[in-house]
């Protein structure tokens, strides 16, 4: 079945049927605009989802042309990306105000990340890997356990696109000294598909400091290359099973100019870079029991790994993540009208770092329930979930969600959320000179929800948000000048206001999409407004098919923010504007091209300090990149 029949079909669908009832196969969900995934962790149609949330196909990912998922993700209303200059830098996840370890993201169902600091190396997941991106936006605590207070992003990899053999191979050259290529074989039948792709990209990158040490004045390379494979086989008419592998490994070069120091407090540069290595490997089982219960079971096993060395000196300091876990989730439809989700998670972490940590590994586990109905006056959904953590003990968490259809176009959403961010083992376990405290509990929140979705036209929708966020017993860092020491505590309360807006449309051939997002993070003790948060934030693609040939245009915009959480410093606001085209000269051959930061914006994200003089890390300047993708057709 085409891609566009299949969104039709679902469009149509009537919405008091549930997602299921479509009867499409897992590679077809994650082609499809008109469901999501990650909402309530079974597929179902967007419209009906509680949570605010974003979709990315792979349909958009060739369309849009991103460089990477920091990239792509800046289209998505109230999530903020802040890099250290250029690709491959570290990154820093802003999802509705909240900070990067307060957000969750996910490659194909498993948790991935660093146990040791929290978040995850989204700078290292190559854009030619990937499937499909859902990006949640508020709490699913109830569904997903710890560090999902700011929402979720889910990551899946590349899929068959259908039966029959698809080879794909990609070649691009851009400015910087970049070079990508990627090659790809897919295929299958209706009983088994599979996806196997490769991947290497490369550039010489940019010096990424203005001010610094003469170490530093070089261009800063990047490099990675990657390997992904996905399976599926259906066993039997009610029995199937898959496996999906993404590795992901390869070299970052970087500025320091803060320098490094010597026990005597002596201070010297650095030529700094590291190795990285990001994996994720999972197995499921799907068995269709009966036409009221459905069961799937999954184990994964997920990897990131650092090591950190200098040209200058010897040695290297490495931080690797290991994180094993299980889930077992039930779907039971009680009728046309109501539905149950229990489950099961098992979750254990583990570290292996050069430097020496009191423990390096713990365990969590977890059960949940989730009710939703669906009714013609209105839907509800409740969901509650136990975790019970080997270092932090038990956490309850709760959300609720309620419904009601103005009419045939017009929905509002009302909706509770509880959350909570797991304190990383920096927090809790790292040497007592950085700031550890094993007595350190959860950060906590309630979040407070109105949407407003409509479908103003045929071709017009418009979803609004307006919500607001508590976080108590935030995690903070406070330092005694007596001592020159300090420790971390639950301390910190804040309080986030916010306001989203996306407008999809299509004018005269012309499709818009329009991102706009208003937040108001605060810490509720002092005022002041949270480090490294736009207040505001605004996001337009612009694309047209003039047949063979398709344009398109990204403006991206960013109000001013603050460095630290004293607003002391402040990081210029900042507008960067991209063109795109693409050809399809035959029905086996494209050509694309880019012209990114096309106005040669001079901009920076985050700051640093280079003799007590503030200075902005470098983002990439004016770039263009061409390439071309062949897929032969294998008769």
């Amino acid at each position: 079945m085409k891609l566009s029949r299949l969104a039709l079909a679902i469009t149509l669908l009537p919405t008091s049927l549930w997602a299921d009832d479509a009867n499409i196969d897992s590679s077809e969900e994650l082609q499809a605009p008109a469901l999501v995934i990650s909402s309530g962790r079974k597929a179902e149609l967007r419209k009906q989802a509680t949570t605010a949330n974003s979709v990315f196909t792979r349909a958009d990912i060739e369309r849009l042309q991103p460089a990477s998922v920091p990239e792509l993700l800046q289209r998505v209303p109230g999530v903020q990306v802040v890099q250290s200059g250029g690709r491959g830098s570290n990154v820093s996840l802003f999802i509705r105000g909240t900070g990067t370890a307060q957000s969750l993201v996910l490659i194909d169902g498993q948790r991935t990340g660093s146990v040791s600091a929290g978040g995850a190396s989204l700078q290292h997941l190559s854009i030619d890997q990937i499937e499909r991106i859902e990006v949640l936006r508020g709490s699913r605590s109830a569904l997903y356990g710890a560090d999902t207070i700011g929402g979720v992003v889910q990551i899946f990899t590349r899929r068959a696109e259908g039966p029959g053999l698809q080879p794909r191979l990609r070649l691009a050259a851009g400015s910087q000294g970049t070079w990508e290529r990627s090659m790809g074989l897919s295929g299958g039948d209706q009983q088994t598909r599979f996806s196997l792709n490769a991947s290497l990209d490369e550039t010489q990158g940019i010096d990424r400091t203005g001010p610094s040490y003469p170490s530093d004045a070089d261009h800063d390379a990047y490099r990675n290359q990657a390997v992904s494979f996905t399976l599926s086989h259906k066993l039997a008419e009610n029995l199937s099973t898959g496996l999906n592998v993404l590795d992901q490994r390869g070299k970052t070069e970087y500025d320091n100019p803060f320098g490094r120091w010597d026990t005597a407090w002596n201070v010297h540069p650095q030529k700094p870079y590291d190795h990285f290595s990001l994996s994720s490997t999972s197995a499921w089982l799907d068995w269709r029991a009966s036409e009221l219960w459905s069961s799937r079971l999954e184990v994964g096993h997920g990897e990131d790994k650092q090591e950190s060395f200098d040209k200058l000196f010897p040695g290297s300091e490495a931080f690797n993540s290991y994180r094993d876990s299980a889930s077992w989730l039930n779907t039971l439809t009680l009728n046309d009208r109501h539905n149950l989700l229990v489950g099961a998670d098992y979750l254990r972490d583990k570290l292996h770092s050069t430097t020496e940590y009191s423990q390096t590994s713990r365990w969590n586990q977890a059960g949940f329930i989730q009710h939703s109905y669906r009714g013609e006056r209105f839907a509800t959904e409740l969901g509650l979930r136990h975790d019970k953590n080997q270092q932090y003990g038990s956490e309850n968490t709760f959300n609720a969600a309620l419904t009601l259809p103005l009419n045939a176009r017009n929905d509002l959403v009302l909706s509770y959320a509880e959350g909570f961010r797991a304190p990383t083992f920096n927090d809790l376990y790292s040497p007592a000179s950085w700031g550890a405290n094993p007595d350190l509990q959860p950060e906590r929140s309630k979040s407070y929800e109105l949407q407003w979705r409509s479908q103003l036209a045929e071709k017009t929708r418009l979803e609004a948000s307006l919500y607001r966020t508590d976080v108590r017993d935030l995690i903070v860092y406070v330092f005694d000048p007596a001592t020159f020491n300090g420790s971390n505590y639950n301390v910190a309360e804040a309080r986030i206001n916010g306001f989203e807006l996306t407008l999809q449309q299509e004018l005269l051939g012309w499709q818009h999409a329009l991102g706009a997002s208003i937040i108001d993070p605060r810490d509720r003790q002092t005022g002041h407004t949270l480090a490294r948060r736009a207040k505001r934030t605004f996001s337009y693609d612009l694309d047209r098919q003039f047949g063979a040939f398709a344009v398109g245009a990204s403006w991206r915009l960013a109000s001013s923010s603050y460095d630290k959480l004293d607003n002391q410093t402040e990081i210029a606001g900042h507008g960067v504007l991209d063109l795109r085209s693409s050809w399809q000269a035959t029905p086996e051959l494209a050509f694309d091209m880019k012209l990114a930061n096309l106005l040669d914006k001079d901009y920076s994200r985050s700051l640093y300090q280079y003799n007590g003089q503030d200075h902005g890390y470098q983002e990439e300047p004016l770039s263009v990149k061409v390439g071309l993708t062949w897929t032969p057709a294998l008769q």
